[in-house]
């Protein structure tokens, strides 16, 4: 090895790069030179003499040596320097105590969780993390819970203007309680990029702030929504016929629904002086977050700035509601959050931290077996250096967003808290690297934040696994995720219900995978051959439809061994799954209500309708009714037969 190819390891080292790693299959893989060369320089970190990469290590050195913020568990001993003496320690609300600095320059950290101030000339701030995230057990006393994961766009409710909302959420609360459920899981509610061409959930501006038009105007209004409706003899008609369509047209519903916002902004507020009231108040101190989203997005417009603001508060407060009325309907959790992993990078959320993004990279997936090509998202992320420097501020801002009004998060790519596979922006996927990330620091906050807020932490952990780090978030309290398809054994038999974790979440399906009914009918195959309008002979003909064929047999073979064998692929399916150990089952919509298609087919984009499906209309109550009973049912003889 040459003295400038050791230099620029070194400081591809030194900046979290992770030049070996091993893929899905458990091969070595080492990543070019090339690269790294890319991939650091969009870091900031110029790599191409031996004086460049001198400095830029020193650079990162710097920063590194002195951070703004450390964790560290309750009565726990970290090493501040300094001679002996005694020190004070100040909490949030002022409170203080003596901390006394050892020999050896240690001080023991306080017994209370919480962000304390270290008095001791330049003050420290420790975050003081419990062991373990707020769980299931604390939220439900049975210590085993149940519930639906819904995507929101899709839940149809009269007046929701073509795009699903609170109302719609409010509707599968009711029907959750009845069954005796837990938890109503929900798909992201992020803000949008407006005027975005093409829409994704996991693609927002800002995951901090809500999209407004998840809000529905009569849950908060009243009769007041539909009267500002009254004296527009074209919106009104417009939206009733974008509700009644088969699918999301968000081209055409958002500027509809953002004008009845501005109607009701308008004209509901001087109907409703408490409504009223309650938004002079939010709009004279709104939070930080909302601040900087509504400069952000509305410019110099101070006639746009109100309406955000509006926006803002109104899905806050339809959200506020919706979660009030879980938990008063007897739902332990109530409603689960989805995180993203990311947001555009022309969106508020990178405008708000600059110097924390990672600027021209995006963040994706190496290639696996589902994607041979690896997955380029087209979104960025924090840098873990950027993140160190701020005091990781952004990162507990968006935890603190995220939990408010909700018993649960789901973190989307949960594996990204401890390495992101980033690509230079326009490369191939291929051309990536993982990053490493501060994950037992971001554990601590995530595990600090989750008690504050009562709320339970569910990490997707599906992908290429890391060694040991689901065992590390199981002991923190993260729940991973057991979907139904992936749970085999080496010989690619699918495991019996008991061998499946208890620290996770038990679910048929994920909105990336086909419900079981299409899994068992091969539509993800037909979609993805564009054979979905051919004939039946054509899939029929495929190997993959034989591979699909094996894979069910191979399933019916795991339902009988468990003595499940009604017939009927989809509700066995329901019954198997809703028999693990897991603290926490789901049970899709899509599952619930027996559909046949996906919400996402990922790697697509025109050629499938992604994030567009809306839920029949009506609802096939029946079905839904037996669903919800199985899935309760065989959750509650499972956890009898606990011993």
């Amino acid at each position: 090895m040459s003295g400038g190819d050791a230099s620029l390891h070194a400081l591809a080292e030194a900046a979290g790069l992770c030049r070996e790693w091993t893929d899905v299959s458990g091969r070595p893989q080492v990543v070019s030179d090339a690269t790294l060369h890319g991939v650091l320089a969009a870091m900031d970190l110029p790599a191409v003499t031996v004086a460049q990469r001198r400095d830029s290590l020193h650079r990162l050195q710097a920063v590194q040596a002195e951070p703004p913020l450390v964790t560290a568990r309750p009565g726990t001993r970290i090493a501040v320097g300094g001679g002996p003496g005694l020190r004070q320690w100040e909490s949030e609300d002022g409170e203080r105590e003596d901390a006394r600095v050892d020999a050896r320059g240690r001080v023991r950290v306080p017994l209370t969780p919480g962000y304390w101030t270290l008095h001791d000339g330049a003050p420290r701030r420790v975050a003081v993390a419990p062991d373990r995230c707020f769980g299931v057990e604390d939220a439900v006393p049975e210590g085993r819970a149940w519930g639906v994961a819904l995507q929101v766009y899709s839940a149809r409710t009269s007046g929701d203007g073509g795009i699903g909302d609170t109302a719609g959420c409010s509707d599968w609360v009711r029907r959750l309680a009845a069954a005796g459920g837990d938890a109503l899981a929900l798909s992201p509610v992020h803000a949008a990029l407006e005027g975005a061409g093409y829409y994704s959930p996991y693609a927002p501006s800002d995951r901090r702030c809500l999209d407004p038009l998840h809000a529905s105007p009569s849950q908060v209004f009243g009769e007041v929504a539909e009267q500002t409706l009254e004296d527009d003899p074209g919106l009104h008609p417009h939206l009733r016929e974008l509700e009644s369509a088969r699918f999301v047209d968000w081209a055409a519903a958002r500027p509809a629904k953002w004008a009845w916002l501005r109607r009701l902004h308008a004209h509901g507020l001087a109907l409703r002086p408490d409504l009223q009231a309650d938004f002079a108040r939010f709009a004279a101190a709104p939070p930080p977050e909302v601040a900087a989203y509504v400069a952000f997005t509305a410019g110099d417009d101070e006639d746009a700035a109100q309406l955000h603001l509006f926006g803002q508060w109104l899905a806050r407060t339809a959200w506020a509601q919706c979660q009030r009325q879980a938990r008063g309907a007897g739902l332990g959790i109530g409603l689960v959050a989805d995180l993203a992993v990311g947001f555009d990078p022309s969106g508020s959320e990178a405008a708000a931290s600059p110097s924390a993004v990672l600027r021209g990279l995006e963040l994706g997936a190496p290639p696996d077996a589902f994607n041979a090509e690896g997955q380029a998202w087209g979104i960025s992320g924090y840098s873990p250096t950027g993140l160190r420097q701020s005091g990781f501020a952004p990162f507990i801002e968006l935890l603190r967003a995220v939990m408010r009004d909700r018993g649960g998060v789901r973190i989307d790519h949960i594996l990204g808290l401890q390495r992101l596979w980033v690509v230079p922006r326009g490369a191939s996927a291929r051309d990536g690297v993982y990053l490493r990330c501060e994950l037992d620091v971001l554990l601590d906050l995530l595990a600090l934040e989750s008690w504050r807020h009562r709320c339970i932490v569910i990490g997707e952990d599906l992908g290429v696994v890391p060694p040991g780090i689901r065992a590390k978030l199981a002991r923190r309290g993260v729940l991973g995720i057991d979907v139904l398809p992936f749970t085999r054994d080496r010989r690619g038999a699918f495991m019996p219900p008991k061998r499946w974790r208890r620290h996770a979440v038990a679910t048929t399906t994920t909105h990336d995978l086909p419900s079981i009914a299409g899994w068992g009918e091969g539509r993800d195959i037909a979609w993805r051959l564009g054979l979905q309008e051919g004939t039946p002979e054509a899939l029929l003909a495929t190997p993959q439809w034989q591979e699909r064929q094996a894979d069910v047999a191979r399933l019916r073979k795991a339902f009988r061994t468990e003595g499940i064998d009604s017939g009927d692929l989809r509700m066995d399916a329901l019954r198997f799954t809703a028999r693990s150990p897991a603290v926490l089952a789901l049970l899709p919509a899509e599952d619930a209500l027996g559909l046949g298609e996906q919400p996402n087919l990922p790697g697509t984009t025109d050629s499938h309708p992604n994030w567009r499906r809306r839920l029949p209309d009506p609802l096939p109550e029946p079905v839904l009714d037996t669903s919800l009973q199985a899935f309760a049912q065989a959750r509650s003889d499972a956890a009898e037969a606990t011993p």
